[in-house]
């Protein structure tokens, strides 16, 4: 039986633990991400009041905690040396391993990475693979090394984009798919060896983490609605009428052919109040319907109001 340690939070943390548990393995330790968030006082205190997703499923299955405050941390190597797991498993961290750390297990320290390295390395590839308009992402099981997403392959799926995801349905079937694929792996590293396949440098790509993103509809319907739908659930993309910032929101985006007069890009082709939905000309003579609301959250019961007074069928959004 492989002693396993696992390393992370949110989703991708919790199907690790769910998958190594499905493949028979000893978790001898879990360092979720709140014991270097917080000092132990105030992590103790939201245990009890406001207890995290990772704290309530570390609970649920009675599994050891591994106190330190960073996983470069004298306490981490000295719990790493007296657990002496097989295996040590990452998923979703912000800090580099230093090679004294991944380096301690006895067969490999691995990290699960949401894409199919080497493209989209770094921090949030669903929100990139989306706005890019890719067909497919993955899951990617790898060595861990002195780099971000760099190590040798060990695992790989591939997982359909479609036309309707937003980042967080993208996100949700990829850790649904990391507890399937980390149980495999997790099964043939106990029964037999596996050859690490070296990332192709050539074909790599890497991309910083996401912020607020600004339509643009001098581009196409397409591109505006992998906007829309990439940055959510982590942020808005929006756009401006005169000084009022409105939000587009991910679900029930339409994509129709322009048979009206109007050309210009960024044109109100419908406005609809009552469903707080806009339909706007984009640059590749498309239109492009959504619903919108306001940036500010106290404004948002107006929206209709807003919509109704303020926006007019025919009026251009630059």
């Amino acid at each position: 039986m492989l002693k396993v340690v696992i390393i992370g939070y949110g989703e991708m943390f919790t199907n690790l633990i769910a998958g190594a548990l499905d493949a028979n393995c000893e978790i001898v330790g879990v360092f979720r991400k709140e014991r270097i968030q917080y000092n132990s006082f105030v992590r103790k205190i939201k245990d009890i009041l406001n207890p995290s997703l990772d704290y309530n499923y570390i609970k649920s299955y009675n599994l050891p905690e591994i106190d330190a405050k960073s996983v470069n941390s004298p306490q981490f190597k000295k719990k790493l040396l007296k657990l002496n797991p097989d295996i040590i498993l990452v998923g979703s961290w912000g800090e580099k391993f230093s090679k004294e750390i991944y380096s301690l297990p006895k067969i490999a320290a691995i990290n699960a990475h949401p894409s199919l390295l080497p493209k989209y390395r770094g921090p949030n590839p669903y929100f990139w693979t989306i706005r890019n308009q890719e067909q497919s992402s993955g899951i990617t099981f790898h060595l861990i090394d002195d780099d971000y997403d760099t190590g040798a392959i060990l695992a790989q799926e591939e997982i359909k984009i479609y036309p309707s995801d937003t980042g967080k349905s993208l996100k949700e079937r990829t850790v649904l798919t990391a507890r399937g694929v980390v149980c495999e792996l997790l099964k043939d590293l106990s029964e037999d060896i596996i050859i690490p396949l070296t990332q192709i440098e050539e074909k790599s790509s890497y991309y910083s983490y996401p912020s607020e993103l600004e339509l643009d509809f001098s581009k196409s319907a397409e591109e505006n609605s992998a906007s829309i739908r990439a940055i959510y659930p982590w942020g808005n993309a929006y756009f401006y009428n005169g000084i009022t910032c409105l939000i587009a929101e991910p679900h029930g985006i339409e994509i129709k052919e322009n048979f009206t007069d109007y050309k210009t890009s960024g044109t109100v082709i419908n406005c609809e109040p009552k469903a707080q939905t806009l339909s706007i000309l984009c640059g590749d003579n498309k239109i492009l319907t959504f619903r919108v609301n306001h940036l500010k959250k106290f404004d948002r019961p107006f929206i209709k109001n807003y919509l109704k007074n303020d926006i007019k069928t025919g009026e251009v959004i630059i």
